[in-house]
């Protein structure tokens, strides 16, 4: 069998410290080599949980230095290499027979979704924030290559001949008024390292798990498939969003075709790990937002003929969908009929018996003891949680992953109708004032409340909005892959010097310290389907580096782009007279918040 475990969904740079709070936050499971033993990735805990699934206990605990995103386990069954994310990633080597940490290797910006090779000789790492993945000479311990990625590379599988890696892209890098937008795999040839893309279809974005079928003809991929170029006035029939399962042909490097996870009138929201049992016969996804999974029959693979990404009826009777008791499901594994799944909310895992006859084949191991939550940790599994939508299409993480951007145009009925608006990050909003891009909004408690009335189309009880408000208000940026050593850069200071420069103007509409005036302007940014005037409310630059594209219905796709070809701030100051390397400069610096 050969599996993805996902990467870590939220860091911990970009939520309270839970570390203090006693959560594990299990994201990722591997079963080990002779298939006794258990070994999950608790991020929260910042440790690694050996577990035996027999008796449903944990053997042990064995402490990684910063948030455990993904493993890969060496070919002979000794060796777990562990990413652990932070600014400066490390790399853990684990000897399983003693548990102890016997190296460790330095890595970039937030490494997850490790892969090696069949002959255990080559490590693959997604830097995701740093955009490329590192190749790892495992004889040496040393990074040999890095392989450019399109936008934040998340998880990736080797095919079992070792000649393909196949990688994950998080999200889209489209001008998102375009009528394609779509996140891409990456197929790398690992003899030369050459790339080849492999665009999904229009719409995909939040592409969290993939993996490769036992015979190496397949690679699965599950993702959010959005009907973004819909006026959002229901979500009937997975009007909004839709979730998929998309097929590629691995020696040809091709998409074959998508299915839809969700069923006619009930949605699967929220795709986040896919396996294989040992045979490949039977595929399982898990559904972070509706705390289940889906067991597909591999026959529901589809041809290049069938066109089955807008049939909500593609699985009927080749797939089922088994609730699980835990909340949050993350990374699954199977060991023989089991099915192994990551419940980061209950910090639990599920256990499914594909064989079982059972109405509900479902039971759970406790990793630790039940967690309390606190208002926060509440309002992050609500924000996550598809069970509170109507039929369950979505939960607020399916717009806004990582409770960011998902790098789409929206045209949300809260501003009119046929005038779609970029997702925006939610980092710091409700420091911001008027929200949304109109400021049609007065704060972001009414954006919230407004949210789960005319995007969730329910009605909920207010405590759960108030604590979805605690939970975005606890949300931290994540330091810059553009800082140097977590300062800025020569060029990003010389940027900084012009972009307070009085003159320039960039300070004026953008002042510290989140670098917005919280106000209305017209900065002749009117685009083709714009018709609710031209006065936009002035964006927040913290994280920009992560938001692209840019402006409110994100038709400019770099920060340089916007300043020298949409002579942004030309209205405010004065541009006329920056050469092309203080362009440079200024973009650095902006890219450096």
């Amino acid at each position: 069998m050969f599996c993805l475990l996902s990467c870590l969904a939220i860091l911990s740079s970009t939520v309270t410290d839970v570390h203090a709070t006693g959560y594990l936050g299990p994201v990722a499971v591997l079963a080990a080599k002779d298939g006794k033993t258990l070994l999950v990735a608790c991020a929260d805990a910042r440790q690694i949980a050996v577990v035996d699934p027999v008796a449903g206990r944990v053997l042990r605990g064995i402490a990684v230095p910063e948030e455990p995103t993904g493993m890969a386990l060496s070919p002979d069954g000794t060796k777990l290499y562990v990413t652990c994310a932070a600014v400066k990633s490390t790399i853990c080597v684990i000897d399983l027979a003693s548990g102890t940490v016997s190296a460790t290797i330095p890595s970039g910006h937030t490494a997850c979704g490790p892969a090696i090779s069949p002959d255990g000789k080559q490590l693959y790492v997604c830097v995701r924030f740093n955009n490329y993945v590192s190749v790892i000479d495992l004889v040496t311990q040393k990074e040999t290559a890095r392989v450019p990625m399109i936008r934040e590379p998340y998880a990736a599988v080797v095919t079992p001949d070792g000649k393909t890696l196949f990688v994950l892209n998080l999200l889209p890098l489209d001008r998102s008024d375009s009528h394609d937008v779509a996140a891409t795999v990456a197929a790398v040839d690992t003899a030369s390292n050459q790339v080849t893309p492999i665009r999904l279809p229009d719409g995909s974005s939040s592409v969290r798990g993939l993996c490769v079928s036992p015979d190496g003809n397949y690679v699965y991929v599950v993702h959010i498939l959005a009907r973004y170029q819909m006026p959002t006035t229901q979500l009937d029939h997975g009007w909004m969003n839709t979730n998929a399962m998309s097929i590629i042909d691995a020696e040809a490097k091709k998409l074959i075709n998508t299915v839809l996870l969700d069923d006619v009138d009930r949605g699967a929201a929220n795709p986040w790990g896919v396996c294989t049992t040992a045979d490949g016969k039977t595929i399982c996804v898990s559904h972070g937002g509706t705390h289940e999974i889906s067991v597909i029959d591999q026959s529901a693979k589809p041809s290049a003929k069938d066109a089955v990404p807008s049939d909500l009826a593609s699985l009927v009777g080749l797939r089922r969908r088994i609730h699980l008791e835990g909340n949050g499901p993350r990374g699954l594994t199977i060991i023989g009929s089991k099915v192994f799944v990551t419940e980061y909310f209950t910090d639990t895992l599920g256990v499914v018996d594909l064989e079982s006859k059972a109405l509900k084949p479902v039971t759970q191991i406790a990793l630790g003891s039940k967690p309390q939550w606190t208002v926060q940790r509440q309002g992050e599994m609500l924000f996550n949680n598809a069970e509170i939508c109507f039929q369950h299409w979505q939960s607020c993480e399916s717009c806004h992953p990582d409770s960011r951007a998902d790098a789409l145009n929206w045209d949300l009925t809260n501003d009119g109708m046929g005038n779609p608006k970029n997702t925006r990050s939610l980092l710091l909003v409700h420091q911001a004032g008027p929200v949304m891009s109109l400021g049609v909004r007065d704060s972001a408690e009414a954006a919230v409340r407004a949210g789960i009335t005319h995007i969730l189309f329910v009605v909920r009880p207010e405590e759960e909005a108030k604590a979805i408000d605690e939970y975005l208000k606890s949300l931290k940026a994540v330091p810059s892959p553009y800082l140097v050593d977590g300062k800025l850069s020569p060029a990003a200071q010389h940027g900084k010097k012009l972009f307070f420069d009085p003159v320039v103007g960039c300070a004026k509409c953008h002042p510290e310290p989140i670098y917005t005036d919280k106000l209305l302007h017209d900065v002749g940014s009117l685009g083709k389907y714009d018709a609710s005037g031209d006065k936009f409310i002035t964006p927040r630059l913290i994280e920009v580096w992560r938001t692209a594209p840019y402006m409110h219905d994100g038709h400019y796709l770099t920060i340089k782009e916007l300043l020298q070809k949409g002579k942004h701030g030309a209205k405010g100051g004065d541009i006329s007279n920056l050469s092309d390397k203080d362009f440079d400069d200024l973009t650095e610096f902006v890219l450096s918040l």
